[in-house]
């Protein structure tokens, strides 16, 4: 029992962090908030389900109104990019589409294609500032992908872009059931 209630801990403790300061990711959150609570060494870190379920508690207790009217806008500048994007099959992924997007979120979407270097030629046309580098891939050693980030003034746009075959083999739904990704027809129900 013990061992749940320092990850309890540490989910809201991190939750609190992520919603507040927002430049962390979940492990970074995780680890500052375990050395916060002076348990630096722990192997009862929670898993990022737990943490999401906190920073959803968190928002929906101390910034309601807030959370709500970011969540609009950032789907709204989703939706503007996917449609620029129509051509890459763009899907909507991370906290923007999970409604745990705050103040600080960056909206990320994945591109399909075979034709990656167009969404670079595409990019150059928009006017828009960005930065191009790479993504290493989590699940094989030394596979890369595209990326790309967008200096929206309203949020940055993170794009990754994936050959259109890899989209078959990466899994649908999240471990708590609910999708992965969304393509533009699913972002717009959602607005």
């Amino acid at each position: 029992m013990k061992h749940q209630d320092m990850r309890r801990r540490i989910a809201h403790a991190a939750a609190r962090m992520l919603a507040e300061d927002g430049s962390l990711d979940y492990g970074s959150a995780k680890r500052k908030a375990a050395r916060q609570l002076g348990a630096p060494d722990s192997g009862n870190l929670p898993d990022n389900q737990q943490v999401e379920e906190a920073l959803r508690s968190y928002q929906s207790l101390y910034q309601a109104d807030e959370t709500r009217a970011q969540l609009t806008l950032l789907r709204q500048v989703a939706i503007e990019y996917m449609e620029r994007l129509e051509a890459f099959d763009p899907h909507l992924t991370g906290s923007v589409l999970n409604g745990t997007a705050g103040r600080h979120a960056d909206i990320n979407l994945q591109l399909f294609t075979d034709h990656q270097k167009d969404v670079e030629f595409l990019l150059m046309g928009l006017g828009s500032p960005y930065q191009a580098g790479e993504q290493r891939a989590s699940d094989v050693p030394g596979r890369v992908y595209p990326r790309f980030v967008i200096d929206d003034p309203r949020a940055a746009v993170d794009l990754i872009v994936y050959p259109a075959a890899e989209l078959r083999n990466m899994k649908r739904l999240q471990a708590d059931g609910s999708p992965r990704r969304l393509r533009l027809p699913q972002v717009r129900a959602l607005v």
